[in-house]
């Protein structure tokens, strides 16, 4: 019967050795040949692809803005620097980049949609988009000149914008348009419409504000009709009624009851 001696253990330690010398330098290889392929000139960018609805940039801009501050190239390129890059250039909200095989950038952009000017520093007034977020851009830039004015605590904007879209269809049936809207720091809202009567919408929750609201455009035309006389101010901070202040009439309580 044959059997195989053990090997010595010095040479059980010189073939342990080899082994993890080996094993490192195909690692350094491999280390070696991921650092020549990120460095090679076959995977530079040659080509950025940009998509998106544009309103105010065009491709043209975007490139001249953006590209300067892109280093690297298909592997070594940073991705989060890239899409700030772009995020940088007037008007972008946000951008999505991605790498195409072998040496492209496919970047998605969508742009600021201003709902609302942004007021509560007067000197450098900001912009509100369409998701109530505040950001900056030549507002000299806005085609729209009868963007509302919102005037608010800082981090309101969103509320604002929310409140804005609950109360201008309801004032729009009784051709009223807001615009400046302003939330005081305790949480009361007034509104001034495009043809300069004021409303004092009041304080509380959203709900409780649009149903006031509500109730005040379902019923002004029965007051309004009774004097034959323009609106020139409105007060809805009543639980149970409004006040009105009629051109050439003094204040009118109506009572809740009496216009339901």
């Amino acid at each position: 019967m044959n059997s195989t001696a053990p090997l010595p253990l010095d040479v059980r330690l010189m073939n342990g050795v080899a082994t993890a010398i080996f094993a490192a330098a195909v690692a350094t290889l491999l280390v070696a040949g991921v650092l020549w392929l990120t460095r090679a000139p076959w995977f530079v960018i040659r080509a950025v692809q940009i998509d998106g609805d544009l309103a105010r940039n065009s491709v043209p801009t975007l490139r001249a803005n953006a590209l300067p501050r892109l280093q690297g190239n298909f592997f070594s390129i940073d991705l989060q620097r890239a899409r700030a890059a772009f995020q940088s250039v007037p008007w972008v909200r946000q951008a999505v980049v991605r790498r195409v095989w072998p040496d492209r950038l496919a970047v998605r952009l969508e742009e600021h949609r201003p709902v609302a000017l942004w007021q509560s520093d007067e000197e450098n007034p900001l912009l509100v988009n369409s998701f109530g977020e505040l950001f900056e851009a030549n507002v000299g830039d806005v085609e729209d000149d009868r963007l509302p004015v919102f005037d608010g605590p800082a981090g309101s904007s969103a509320q604002m914008w929310a409140m804005l879209q609950r109360l201008q269809p309801l004032l729009a049936t009784q051709e009223l348009t807001l615009k400046r809207l302003a939330l005081s720091a305790r949480g009361s809202w007034r509104g001034d419409t495009e043809d300069g009567q004021s409303i004092q919408f009041g304080r509380g929750t959203e709900e409780e504000v649009v149903a006031r609201t509500d109730r005040f455009v379902r019923t002004l035309t029965q007051v309004t009709g009774r004097y034959r006389k323009p609106l020139l101010s409105a007060d809805l901070r009543h639980a149970d009624g409004y006040a009105l202040k009629l051109e050439g009439v003094s204040t009118v309580t109506t009572a809740a009851s009496g216009v339901n």
